[in-house]
């Protein structure tokens, strides 16, 4: 049977300013553990630390523009693109723009606070 998701679950944010995540699915609030699907809002100049997930991201941009650092540089991903980053590979992401960012991130499976695995 479908499940009509409500409304999403607002999650905290890790990183230096405030951002605004809402789990639309995931651990949190669909208990989902094979995916999640969130709407994420970030100012502009907000950085996270560095991590190695042991899950895939895949990130869409709706507006502005995410950067994503890497071990082998940084790439930014502007609004109408999109970028795929592999479980065990070590990505920072931030939105040093201004104007901040609105995207979209899906992770396989379920984003968790245990499996992100964020520098120190």
């Amino acid at each position: 049977m479908p499940l009509l998701i409500l409304q999403p679950t607002r999650i905290e944010a890790a990183g230096n300013k405030p951002k605004l995540i809402d789990e639309v699915v995931g651990c949190v609030n669909t208990q989902t553990k094979d995916v999640s699907v969130a709407h994420m809002r970030s100012p502009g100049g907000w950085q996270e630390p560095g991590q190695r997930p042991q899950f895939d991201e895949i990130t869409y941009v709706l507006k502005g523009m995410v950067r994503v650092e890497h071990e082998s540089g940084a790439m930014d991903v502007h609004a109408g693109q999109a970028v795929i980053t592999e479980k065990g590979e070590w990505i920072r992401y931030s939105t040093p723009l201004s104007e901040g960012a609105e995207y979209i991130a899906v992770c396989l499976p379920a984003f968790t606070p245990m499996t992100v695995h964020r520098d120190e």
